[in-house]
């Protein structure tokens, strides 16, 4: 019966993962050794050999939260029934333990998402390690304003990790990202076959399964970091995370008092918090869609409108007042035409 079951629903897992949905989902309590010279025996599958070049393995960090990895594996998560999409993963350095989130792309938002759900798990780390992306990490020069300020220049991302004082470390090739790159492998192998599994073929009912698959993986796969003090950090006391993963940008206060953004128009209302008109403010949009508008750290109220007023239409009477007038020509009598330069000059020339 085990291998009837292998033939229908498990012919692509190895003898690992086999052994362990068998015995989840079937009752079947089978040792993976075993399963593993059955199916030689019944050539349903294959040694894999794999000859990788050497390198030389870093050591993990010995504390946890003291480096946590962060990477995007674009995968067909759902095989051939729906999709690519892009795995945003976390993977602490010293224990192994993981948190992703699916999404449709590698972008700022799901990065800081994910991101986002690791703090409130396990709290602040120390260092983030991610690779050269210009969502991470910018490499244009800084602007007059930042370098007034003595400010380096950062994306959305580097902005908010800079709120939380999380150090950025680049990483220069996928090989120094080890870690998450082999955690990569685990969800591309294992998290594929219960998505069939379970007849998963959409991000909203894979985001509800990731939970249980992750805290599966760290009971099984993470370990005991080497030092016993935990490098994360609380949120401080009083910090609003929905203003620290948000994107941010500056804007100036129009005449009157409108603020434009995105194509949208903000009219702040009389208030104790007024901003000067041709000051700057910062508009935040939250990652459910909402704006807030903030001068000298404190929130300014406003109401949206839909477009600016119009400027009220030139009526058939006045555009004929406003025709110009027709141009004055002087009659062949008029003393200016009399005038000549030899008058002049013999008015000049007679004693006085």
């Amino acid at each position: 019966m085990v291998l009837v079951l292998y033939r229908e629903q498990y012919w692509d897992f190895g003898p690992t993962l086999a052994a362990e949905m068998l015995e989840e989902r079937d009752g079947y309590e089978v040792d993976h050794e075993t399963l593993r010279r059955w199916l030689l025996a019944a050539r349903l599958w294959k040694r894999q050999r794999k000859h990788a070049r050497h390198r030389q393995q870093r050591e993990r960090k010995a504390h946890f939260g003291e480096l946590v990895q962060m990477d995007g594996s674009h995968h067909k998560w759902f095989e051939e029934r729906g999709d690519e999409g892009c795995l945003m993963d976390m993977v602490d350095d010293a224990t192994g333990k993981t948190l992703a989130l699916l999404s449709g792309e590698e972008t700022i938002v799901a990065a800081m998402k994910v991101l986002w759900a690791w703090v409130e798990k396990y709290g602040i780390p120390k260092a983030i390690y991610v690779d050269w992306k210009n969502i991470y990490v910018t490499q244009r020069e800084p602007t007059v304003e930042e370098q007034l300020a003595g400010e380096l220049p950062l994306t959305q991302f580097g902005r908010a990790c800079h709120k939380l004082d999380i150090e950025i470390i680049t990483a220069s090739s996928p090989q120094a990202k080890g870690r998450v790159e082999r955690k990569h492998g685990v969800y591309q192998d294992r998290w594929v076959k219960e998505l069939r599994l379970a007849g998963i073929n959409d991000m909203e009912r894979a985001n509800q399964s990731l939970s249980g698959f992750t805290e599966k993986l760290n009971a099984k796969f993470a370990v005991e970091p080497r030092g016993s003090a935990d490098f994360h950090r609380p949120v401080p006391q009083g910090m609003d995370l929905r203003n620290v993963f948000c994107l941010e940008e500056s804007r100036t206060v129009g005449n009157d008092w409108v603020v434009r953004y995105k194509n949208r128009f903000f009219q702040i209302v009389y208030q104790s918090n007024l901003p000067p008109t041709r000051r700057k403010v910062l508009v935040q949009e939250h990652l459910d869609g909402a704006v807030h508008i903030v001068y000298r750290e404190r929130e300014v109220f406003f109401t949206e409108i839909k477009e600016l007023p119009r400027k009220p239409a030139v009526t058939q009477q006045k555009q004929r007042d406003l025709k110009p007038k027709r141009k004055y020509i002087p009659p062949p009598d008029h003393p200016w035409r009399r005038f000549s330069l030899q008058t002049q000059r013999i008015s000049q020339a007679l004693p006085v």
